[in-house]
């Protein structure tokens, strides 16, 4: 059969090696399912292999070559993947498993089984905190790996399934856990979007996190940065000086805290200079006297003189008249 290239760019291939029943709908996203994978190098190496390997179709729970794939595919379909870097393990490559960088990969997808996902509502304390850190765990592999897009994408999922509503009774305990991995959750992703400079987001962020546990130091550590960044100098040394004091061995908030009073200190000498330019050195000295007032006549005396002077005109000009 044909190859299909689902990316649009050559880069990743599709062909069906054996086809599958067309009487179900193909794989949606949201929905849950399950392949048995086969993931072998260029040379044939096999570095990989599940023979029920469960994910939920677009939510990155997988490399991107398996989840865009898996949408084109019949159930029970056998279809062989051909992968650029790109779209499996790209420049960092993979320990587990065993890919080196920048090197495609062969995967033979056999899809066994498609189904929708979990209703959030009815999920148990303890199914919905497992899927909350499943997604949240995924989140920081993409992390580490400097795959920020993908990390926030995995936080918010983590999120979503944390915040949703319940129709099931959660324990005190089971409560309190959820609210861990919630806090956590923001926390992550505020880093990833610091990452990324979104510094808007990365403050919500923080500042969500810090509603749940006002004393959290990773949170009042990212929310000083992005004010820092922001220059809001006077907001966000309060925030480091809170941080520092809750955890006063953490170097990276010593550093940043310090970093900052120092440029304070600079942007104040540079205003202060920038003030003197301005007003031209012309300030006065402290014990210099006033000068003095300028000579003034009052109006009632100018008004009288000038009454006596017309008056005196014409005094002249009628004994002038007589005269003549």
């Amino acid at each position: 059969m044909s190859m299909v290239f689902p990316a649009g760019n050559g880069l990743l291939k599709k062909k069906v090696l054996v086809a599958g029943q067309n009487k179900e709908q193909r794989p949606q996203k949201g929905q849950e399912v399950t392949v048995h994978l086969k993931m072998t190098l260029e040379d044939g190496t096999e570095v990989a292999e599940d023979p029920s390997l469960c994910f939920t179709v677009g939510d990155g729970d997988v490399i991107q070559a398996l989840d865009l794939c898996v949408q084109l595919m019949d159930q029970e379909e056998v279809a062989l993947i051909i992968s650029d870097a790109k779209y499996a393990y790209g420049s960092l490559g993979s320990s587990q498993p065993p890919v080196p960088t920048d090197t495609p990969v062969h995967l033979e997808v056999q899809l066994l089984s498609v189904s929708d996902g979990p209703d959030i509502e009815f999920l148990t304390g303890k199914e919905r905190l497992l899927l909350a850190n499943k997604k949240r765990e995924r989140g920081n592999f993409c992390f580490l790996r400097n795959e920020y897009v993908f990390a926030i994408s995995s936080y918010d999922i983590a999120l979503n399934i944390v915040n949703s509503t319940s129709k099931v009774d959660f324990a005190e305990e089971e409560e309190e856990e959820l609210m861990a991995v919630k806090v956590k959750c923001l926390n992550n992703l505020a880093a990833a979007q610091l990452k990324l400079e979104h510094f808007e987001a990365a403050l919500k962020s923080s500042e969500a996190a810090l509603q749940h546990q006002p004393n959290n130091v990773k949170a009042l550590f990212r929310k000083g940065k992005v004010l820092a960044v922001q220059g809001e100098y006077t907001e966000a040394i309060p925030v480091l000086r809170k941080a520092s004091r809750l955890e006063p061995s953490n170097k990276a908030i010593q550093i940043e805290l310090s970093q900052l009073l120092r440029k304070q200190s600079e942007q104040r000498s540079m205003e202060q200079a920038m003030y003197r330019k301005m007003l031209g050195n012309m300030a006065v000295p402290p014990h210099s006297s006033p000068s003095p007032a300028p000579w003034k006549i009052p109006w009632k005396w100018l008004f009288g003189a000038t009454a006596v002077a017309i008056g005196g005109m014409a005094v002249s000009v009628i004994v002038a008249a007589r005269t003549t």
